[in-house]
């Protein structure tokens, strides 16, 4: 469901638990039969995108969102593991801990503002999935948004 000819490889690798290769992932999907490589206009609904391609910002909600945020190197390692501590310590309290454990994996090892920025996709996904979490997703990103 993830793979909807709208997000990357890069895009999806977020969602990948266990540090698993999207490359390798998507390929085996694509041997398998099981998506196509979206080729222009007549790309199918379900197409995926190879992971080398251009990921189709404008098409996402949450990439709009990211594109008003300061230049990732601007950003200090302490704001870096604030901006972690924020993400695992908003999962932990509002879904459960140990609900999520790939996304809070995939938190506490992106060390650089780029691949906080990365996780954020599935962070927001996360917490819009859940009712509490899409109540509070507004006032949540506002706060996680000073130090990404």
């Amino acid at each position: 469901m993830l793979i909807d000819g709208k997000r990357s490889g890069q895009e999806l690798a977020p969602f990948v638990s266990g540090g698993d290769d999207i490359q390798q992932i998507l390929q085996t999907l694509l041997d398998q039969g099981c998506v196509q490589t979206q080729t222009g206009a007549k790309a199918s609904a379900g197409a995926a995108l190879p992971a080398s391609a251009p990921a189709p910002l404008a098409a996402s909600p949450s990439a709009k969102e990211l594109a008003g945020l300061p230049a990732a190197e601007m950003r200090t390692a302490k704001e870096n593991e604030m901006a972690r501590n924020f993400m695992i310590n908003s999962v932990n309290s509002i879904i459960g801990q140990n609900m999520r454990i790939s996304l809070i994996h995939d938190i506490f090892h992106a060390t650089s503002t780029e691949q906080l920025r990365t996780v954020y996709h599935a962070w927001a996904a996360s917490m819009s999935d859940h009712s509490m979490g899409a109540k509070r997703l507004p006032e949540l990103r506002e706060k996680l948004f000073k130090v990404l």
